[in-house]
């Protein structure tokens, strides 16, 4: 038949879109159109496909080709679609049977040789094919991670290889779940001396999910004590563990090794705290955990600590069910889960930088934080309470002071 069906996946944050690619062989003069808003590496597909497909001992159809990215409205980028337009064309061509690819989607890049190449963002289109009820071509160097969503992914190395599963004399092996090959970092509350009040704050935030705010003088410890936070936390569900290890494999950072901790610079901007942009890239909070795999976010600024909590204005709107819809770009929510301890400078109002600090500010804003040094003190940081944190310390602890 001139005409073929094959189903991949694009990569919109974490989500995993489906795509049906639909390829179309007909009479006139030799031509090969790739439509359905394909971005520039997407169109430089039709020169990898061709050589992979010559290279591979295929035919490489002398017809005009046209191949339909749908939706038409979603826009395709990156190598992702490489293998499904190869097989497309194939099974157009009567090469390989068009019956043979109907259970099955396909992502991976094609290099010149015929050889699958890794893509990013793996494990969510292998998530969203188990929710369909089909199974999953991708790149032998994809399917560690891919793995992790259960047994229905297969890892090919070539081209050659998937044909020859579609035919049915070379079965195509499961994927293998990979083992975490983030960095473990040992950062324990222990070690910390001192800094009685703090240490029980960061307590009772693990236990009950409160925010925190650190304030005071540099040196008083509050990156220190921030950084410890996820050493009481609990460790990571399996459900959990596969919300993390998604964005992840959206991000391209591997597999996490324990309970992500963020820590992005003072002068970060709304966009890289929570993610956005034309591509809807992750950020530093989308990146430390999503939907209920709680990690603490360090966001030090006003504007850093307001977009984490619920987004920068009218760019990011706040939904419920502990994910971020971004405005400015189309169909994109990504789930976050972030726990906020962040620190601020000596001496600034902590939501309104070069303006005094309200004696009472604390107890309205529902933080909890470290202000500076009383005068005379010990030198450590004070804590200051309020919301719900407060009034749980002292339920805890009713012959505490404030």
């Amino acid at each position: 038949m001139s005409l073929s069906i094959v189903l991949a996946r694009a990569q919109l944050g974490v989500q995993a879109p489906l795509v049906t690619v639909e390829t179309h062989l007909s009479n006139g003069l030799p031509a090969f159109h790739i439509v359905g808003l394909p971005e520039t590496a997407v169109r430089e597909s039709r020169d990898r496909v061709r050589s992979a497909l010559l290279n591979s001992h295929f035919v490489f159809p002398d017809q005009r080709i046209t191949v339909n990215l749908a939706p038409a409205d979603l826009p395709k980028d990156g190598g992702r679609y490489d293998l499904a337009i190869a097989i497309g064309i194939l099974a157009a061509s009567g090469q390989v049977p068009a019956e043979a690819v109907q259970a099955l989607e396909f992502i991976g890049e094609l290099a010149l040789s015929g050889t699958l190449r890794p893509v990013p963002g793996a494990l969510p289109c292998a998530i969203a094919t188990r929710d369909a009820g089909r199974r999953l071509v991708v790149p032998q160097a994809s399917g560690g991670e891919a793995a992790l969503a259960g047994e229905h992914v297969l890892a090919a190395g070539s081209l050659l290889q998937v044909c020859a599963d579609l035919h049915g004399r070379e079965a195509l092996p499961v994927a293998q779940a990979e083992s975490s090959t983030g960095p473990i970092e040992s950062r324990d509350l222990a070690d910390v001396r001192g800094q009685l009040a703090a240490r029980r704050a960061l307590e009772i935030a693990a236990a009950g999910g409160h925010n925190l705010l650190f304030f005071g003088p540099p040196g008083t410890g509050k990156t220190m004590l921030a950084s410890r936070l996820p050493g009481i936390l609990p460790a990571l569900s399996a459900e959990e563990f596969l919300q993390v290890a998604a964005l992840y494999s959206s991000a391209g950072l591997g597999q996490p090794a324990a309970r992500p901790f963020r820590a992005p610079h003072h002068s970060c901007s709304s966009t890289a705290l929570v993610g956005g942009g034309s591509r809807g890239g992750l950020g530093n909070r989308a990146g430390a955990g999503g939907g209920g795999a709680r990690a603490p976010v360090a966001a030090p600024g006003r504007r850093q600590r307001r977009a984490a909590r619920c987004g920068p204005g009218p760019a990011l709107r706040p939904r419920g069910g502990g994910s971020l819809a971004v405005a400015a770009v189309r169909r994109a929510a990504r789930p976050v889960g972030a726990q906020l301890p962040p620190g601020v400078a000596r001496g600034a109002h902590p939501d309104r930088p070069g303006r005094p600090r309200p004696h009472n500010h604390y107890r309205t804003c529902g933080s909890a934080g470290v202000s500076q040094p009383r005068p005379g003190g010990d030198g450590h940081a004070r804590l200051v309470m309020c919301g719900g944190a407060l009034a749980k310390m002292r339920r805890l602890n009713p012959d505490s002071t404030d």
